[in-house]
This record gives structure tokens, sequence and C-alpha cells, in this order.
């Protein structure tokens, strides 16, 4: 696995990464020894790139994350997050990027990790009740006293970026994108490249649709979230499937899987976007590493643009887009 510059602040991450997140919650039943196994198998094949936040399983993604690591901090370039805070159960309580809230927030990743410092941290969401310069501030803070490497943003708006940059140089804006995701173009993307910021890609795989794994709904699991998602929805579902086809047809010629097919597309967009396509599985792993290495050339990028083109998907991203480009 080759590496690149994430950013203009220096720092190195492999050219594809790991999302944690469905180890522990959202994708349906987790197993520990699988998906530390996962971790271990990646770093084994370069992918080195971890990213986790501490509301994935309420804390708990960021303790698998740290039990896998140990022993091999010095192998890893980690991240995580703040900013969408939950109760003990789970209960979604709101955002929060106040001063005191971002120190108190560090610490508690720091612990559960069992690591000394961040490569990575992010507001996970940002804050509409805090100025984004107050957060950021905190967060410098913690770059100061050493708990912290590089800073990051997900899903923050061009102007909320901007005033960011004022305050400390932001490393990594983090959001969607995907064949059928591709609303960063417009704006997020002629943004974080003009101020020197790398972009890094969840969901590259939307939420695993593209991988062309699922026929129905009911492939889905009872305690999958993506069964409240409005792309999964009757009707939507069915017409997003037949985008897939698409893509299942163009990865076939090419005697690649969907999924890799998918996270060509996402790599083919330039070194300075880097994908995080999630998994639980190493052999979901092994096949989306290989993505990595994959050329697409100009016909099988023009078919891809063509099927995919950006608002051409069903549903909005989430039920309640509120959230996102704040």
């Amino acid at each position: 696995m080759d590496t690149v510059k994430l950013g203009s602040e220096g720092l190195e991450v492999s050219r594809q990464g790991l999302g944690c997140m469905g180890m522990s919650e959202f994708y349906g039943t987790s197993d520990e020894g699988e998906a530390i196994a996962t971790i271990h198998r990646a770093l084994e094949v370069g992918v080195t790139f971890l990213d986790t936040a501490d509301m994935y399983g309420v804390g708990a993604n960021e303790q698998l994350v740290g039990k896998a690591i140990a022993g091999r901090r010095d192998q890893v370039v980690l991240a995580t997050k703040f900013g969408n805070v939950r109760a003990s159960d789970g209960t979604w309580l709101g955002r929060n990027g106040k001063p005191e809230y971002v120190h108190t927030a560090c610490d508690a990743s720091l612990q559960r990790l069992g690591v000394d410092t961040i490569d990575l941290y992010y507001q996970h969401r940002v804050d509409p009740d805090t100025p984004i310069e107050e957060t950021v501030g905190a967060m410098k803070e913690l770059v100061e006293a050493g708990k912290v490497r590089y800073l990051g943003l997900s899903e923050a708006a061009p102007s909320t970026i901007r005033r960011a940059q004022a305050v400390h140089p932001i490393t990594a804006l983090q959001s969607e994108y995907s064949l059928w995701t591709r609303d960063p173009e417009a704006e997020i993307l002629p943004t974080v490249r003009e101020l020197g910021i790398g972009f890094v890609a969840y969901s590259p795989l939307g939420r695993g649709f593209l991988s062309g794994r699922f026929r129905s709904r009911e492939d889905l699991e009872e305690s999958d979230f993506r069964r409240n998602n409005p792309r999964f929805q009757p009707g939507n579902f069915e017409r997003n499937r037949e985008l897939v086809e698409r893509v299942e047809e163009i990865a076939g010629e090419k005697g690649i899987t969907p999924s890799q097919l998918a996270l060509a597309w996402v790599h083919a967009q330039g070194d300075d976007i880097v994908p995080i396509p999630g998994t639980k599985r190493r052999a979901y792993l092994e096949e989306n590493a290989a993505a990595a290495s994959i050329e697409l050339t100009d016909d099988e990028l023009g078919l891809l643009g063509e099927a995919f083109r950006p608002g051409v998907t069903a549903g909005d991203r989430y039920p309640d887009m509120s959230s996102v480009n704040v």
C-alpha cells in the first residue's frame, strides 16, 4: 500500500484507510475477535490509517481499536473524533463543541485508546451553538499540549472550514463521498484544495450498497441502522439497486468486484482524497485494499460518471440532514 501526504502539514497516511465504526455498532452483529484480526490484517497489508470516534459503540469502538493496536502503536496513524454526544445507554444528546468539552472528550478518548497522542483529531459534527473559532481554539491547545498532532473537521461547510483554518491549520476534512454521494464536488473539494487541506472520504462504498451485496432490504439485519436510511427505503432501494447493476456490469467486464470498482473510482479523483472503507471482516479488508492499485481507463471513468451523475441517487444521505455541511 502506497502512502500519501494528507493536507499540507506533513501528515503521511496509507493511500487507503480503514473505518472501524461497524466493528462495534450500527451494521448488525459484532465479533470482537474477527474485528481485531481485521485490524491486524490491515496493518500487515499496509492499511495503517485507522478511523474511529468516541460515539461509536459509546466508547466501545475506541476501546476495541486500542486493544488491537496495543504493542503496535508505531505502525498506526490513529484518527478519532469528538462532538456527537451520547448517554451511556446510547441516547443521542446532541452536538458539543464547547472548549471545556473538547478537552474532556480528548482525555477520555486517550484513555480508551490507551495512547498518549492522537494523530488526527476531528470535530465529528459542527456545534451550531458554539463558534468554530472557540472549538478549534481548544483543539489547538490539545496540539500545544502534545495530546494531538493534527486537526480535522467532519461535514463542515466551506465558510466554517475557512474560519477554522484561520485559527489553526486544518489537516483534513472528512465527508461522505462515493459514486452515489458526489455532493462535495460542488463546493467542499474546491475549498479544501484551495486551502491545502486533505480530504478523507467516508462511506466510499455507499454504506455497502455499491458492493452489490444487497438485493433487497431483507438482506439487512433487523439491528442494522441502514434500515432507517432514506436510500434503503422501499422505492429508493429499488431505484438505487438499478444504479448498482451498472457498477456490477462494468466491474464484471474488468474482472474486478463492484466494491473494487467503486473504490478505484474514488482513488482516481485525486491523491489528496483518501477513502476509508469500513469493514469488520478480513476477507472484505483484503478485497478493498486491492482496489488501491487498480487503474481505471478514461472510458471506464466516463461510463461511471455518466451513470452516477451528481444527484442521481434516490434519497438523502441521512434521515435528518441538519447536522451536515454546517
